[in-house]
């Protein structure tokens, strides 16, 4: 979004340029042809990876169907599916104790009649960058989740889908968002967000989860008489995800932070869901997803430190040893 408040200067010159000799301007101009050689190959590039995501989406596919499968209980996983499971939970714990194996047992007695994996999106997206935009009362509409999946557009862009089983909210079966990239690419070749766009929630009656009803108590003046009088009001939700906001038109002269910043954050989840959530659902079903990430923050925050720092560091050193060397003397 920093690129359309930018957007002002563009085409905006400090003069420097202008005032050079003609043969210098000329080079100037010989580079910028060079640079839209430079540009093309980059559109390229940004193209040519999208169909290798593609191909490789395609090969990962099976994967999400049979995951889907196991999750909402259609379908059991082979003995070699939990063995390597297994074995990556036992790098984690090196020993286990009898206690641990008696748990065990006595969890596999009870949960025999349990079908799939229950709420697993829903313990997913709790443990993910949706977490905060969603409501106790969300929960126990998510809790009907069966799936989310993702789809590529013909034109650049992509879809998210998310399945649900029948309950007391909303009757659709699916609802989609689908995010739009513009049809030319940016600078550096990258593809650039234009809008998104979601499905209408067919929301049964009373049930809608976005807004809030206010009863307000109201006394007529002449009669004395009194009236409940019901107010509907928005209020946060999980499902305003669905209804994104509008982006600004070219024509608007002065720009909405606020709008600003929820279509970024908008862009944001939908990436995240993309990227993050859909390939790696059972990491961040177990929040193993989500130690990794406070863990590359960890590592981000503990591992460097600004130069100036350092060198503060130094001098005090130095401070020191020339305090110890005065001592000995």
């Amino acid at each position: 979004m920093m690129q359309n408040k930018l957007s002002g200067l563009v085409g905006k010159s400090s003069g420097y340029v202008e005032s050079l000799p003609a043969p210098v301007r000329r080079r100037v101009d010989g580079l910028k042809g060079v640079q839209k050689e430079h540009a093309k190959l980059e559109a390229q590039f940004q193209e040519e990876v999208l169909e290798l995501e593609k191909k490789f989406f395609a090969k990962f596919t099976p994967l999400y169907e049979k995951r889907t499968k196991i999750v909402n209980g259609d379908l059991e996983p082979t003995e070699e599916e939990v063995k390597a499971g297994e074995a990556e939970d036992e790098d984690d714990e090196d020993d286990e104790d009898e206690s641990k194996d008696e748990k065990a047992k006595a969890d596999d007695k009870e949960g025999a009649d349990t079908k799939g994996i229950p709420e697993f999106w829903l313990s997913a997206m709790k443990n993910s960058s949706l977490a905060e935009t969603i409501t106790d009362r969300d929960e126990e509409a998510l809790k009907h989740l069966t799936d989310i999946r993702m789809e590529y557009l013909d034109r650049p862009g992509f879809r998210l889908i998310f399945e649900f089983a029948a309950n007391d909210f909303f009757t659709n079966k699916t609802i989609s968002k689908t995010y739009y990239y513009q049809e030319e690419n940016g600078y550096g070749g990258d593809f650039i967000y234009d809008h998104a766009e979601g499905d209408k929630i067919d929301w049964k009656s009373g049930k809608d989860l976005t807004v809030r009803v206010e009863s307000k108590k109201q006394r007529n003046k002449n009669t004395k008489q009194t009236r409940i009088v019901k107010k509907t009001l928005p209020t946060p939700s999980f499902f305003d995800f669905f209804n994104p906001a509008t982006p600004p038109s070219d024509d608007d002269d002065e720009i909405d932070e606020e709008i600003e910043q929820k279509l970024e954050l908008d862009y944001q989840l939908g990436e995240d869901i993309k990227e993050k959530l859909i390939p790696r659902a059972i990491d961040w079903f177990t929040g193993e997803a989500l130690q990794f990430e406070q863990d590359m923050d960890d590592f981000d925050e503990d591992e460097f430190e600004d130069e100036d720092d350092e060198d503060e560091d130094d001098e005090e050193r130095d401070e020191d040893d020339e305090e110890e060397d005065e001592d000995d003397v």
